[in-house]
């Protein structure tokens, strides 16, 4: 009775340890007050808990803006939203047809655009989807009932309009109905349209269509064609349709280079990075995934994948992709490596009904709900403060500088590969390949760790040449002598 008494006690203290540590480690995981799961994906794909990079920092209603001394009344279903080179912030309140533009603090409405003037008539917008800012200041707005991109100055005065292409390429009876648009520094314009699986529609600046841009292709398997090679009339039809994805979301960035948001069913690439030639050049990091969550065991596995449905790209080779499935921001550097997540979908401040359009303002991110009708800010924490500074340095090549950086990141991060790898590679390129080898390893970075291990052998190496040069010698004088040695014995014996 007393063995029984002192194994209940026993294990009743094993409990009571067991729940500290596991609610110390919830404290952790849940350091931030923040109404989502803030976490990431570590070299085995597992997901570990993070401190928050953004947590929430306003929200606006559109009755909260006030024009000409009235309210201008909520957002109805908008879909767009964009930052011009001067700061301010451009609205596609879809519903209420009609672009609403904001200063850069999201506090005043600079104006109003329902309609402008056409050659003396004034010609309405009708559901706006679509809205973007060229370098020069020019505004284009996707005017997708009237199926047109319309092109305003600085002073919303009429520049063109660009409707109803004209080409072989498109198919009899095609009717342009444009949703998102984007401009280069060339002015360029990029057109995602309704139905289009072709690719980017492109236009000249005098509105001409050229042809299409980016268009992602579909791989089929073996297996596939053998058996729609074998399969009767009826049994094709009932087969699913290899077309091509339908892009999502675009931004340009500094260079010229187009990122570009799509759908796909595996959940593998949601975001292309696309030359002037339309080729993806985007680089995908060590798991070869830019798809948002993994699929896997996890908060990704029960939902199926990621669907992105914007992009912004922010600076240093920084970008952010929207995710509406579950609301959620994934953050990638220049070399795909995944920094951070934030978000969620739910009705709690800070947390998404319909995100549709994200933006970054100086140092927040602001993301466009479309069923709440609310324009969402997050403001960066000195987690995410660091992680933007250090991948901003690594990005400019100062390896060096961003270890200090890197090593707070560990602190408020222990698991952090990236900032492990980061210090590595910092020791790579300063010739401390023994320190090097070491972060490389807890960065899980089998490539930088292969180098840093061939550079350390060959230090090695080339430090002890001269007593591995002494030692062969050694050895084989020793031989020779041994020989010589083993020779006279023999010699010996025979004349004996």
């Amino acid at each position: 009775m007393r063995k029984m008494n002192k194994l209940i006690r026993v294990t009743a203290l094993l409990s009571a340890i067991l729940l500290l540590v596991s609610g110390q480690a919830a404290t952790v995981a849940k350091a931030d007050d923040v109404p989502y799961d803030t976490y990431n994906y570590d070299y085995r794909e597992y997901i570990h808990f993070t401190p928050a990079a953004y947590i929430p920092d306003g929200l606006r209603y559109g009755k909260e803006f006030v024009y000409n001394g009235e309210s201008i009344g909520n957002f109805k279903t908008p879909q767009d939203m964009c930052k011009s080179p001067s700061g301010e912030v451009l609205i596609a309140d879809t519903g209420n047809n009609r672009v609403v533009i904001l200063d850069s603090k999201l506090k005043n409405v600079v104006n109003i655009i329902t309609s402008f003037d056409n050659n003396g008539k004034e010609d309405k917008l009708n559901q706006p989807y679509g809205v973007c800012v060229s370098e020069k200041g020019n505004i284009y707005i996707a005017d997708s009932k009237n199926k047109r991109v319309v092109v305003l100055d600085p002073e919303y005065n009429l520049i063109q309009i660009v409707s109803d292409p004209k080409s072989r390429s498109l198919d009899a009876g095609f009717v342009f109905t444009p949703y998102k648009v984007a401009v280069d520094y060339a002015d360029r314009v990029y057109v995602i349209a309704q139905n289009m699986f072709e690719g980017i529609m492109v236009f000249e600046t005098d509105g001409q269509f050229t042809g299409f841009f980016g268009t992602i292709s579909v791989d089929i398997s073996v297996w596939e064609k053998f058996w729609r090679r074998i399969a009767t009339k009826e049994e094709r039809a009932n087969q699913k349709l290899f077309i091509p994805t339908e892009f999502t979301g675009i931004d340009v960035d500094p260079e010229g280079f187009i990122y570009a948001t799509n759908i796909t069913s595996d959940g593998i690439q949601g975001v292309r990075r696309l030359n002037p030639s339309g080729q993806d050049v985007i680089k995908k990091g060590q798991n070869k995934n830019l798809g948002g969550d993994l699929q896997i065991s996890g908060l990704g596995a029960y939902y199926g994948p990621s669907q992105f449905t914007d992009v912004v790209y922010r600076k240093n080779g920084i970008y952010s992709c929207l995710d509406r499935k579950r609301g959620r921001i994934f953050t990638y550097d220049h070399e795909g490596n995944l920094l951070y997540i934030f978000g969620g979908l739910g009705t709690q401040a800070g947390t998404f009904q319909m995100p549709v359009a994200i933006e970054e303002l100086g140092d927040r991110i602001c993301v466009l709900d479309a069923t709440a009708g609310t324009i969402i800010s997050f403001k960066v924490t000195e987690y995410g403060d660091c992680i933007n500074k250090a991948v901003a340095l690594r990005f400019d090549g100062d390896e060096t500088e961003a270890v200090d950086i890197w090593q707070r990141v560990l602190e408020l991060d222990e698991n952090n590969e990236l900032a492990n790898t980061g210090i590595g590679k910092a020791y790579l390129s300063g010739g401390d390949y023994e320190n090097a080898m070491k972060y490389l390893k807890l960065g899980m970075n089998r490539e930088y760790y292969s180098i840093a291990f061939k550079r350390y052998r060959n230090e090695i190496l080339k430090n002890n040449a001269s007593w591995f040069l002494s030692g062969v010698a050694v050895l084989i004088a020793a031989a020779v002598v041994f020989g010589r040695i083993r020779k006279k014995r023999k010699g010996a014996l025979d004349n004996d």
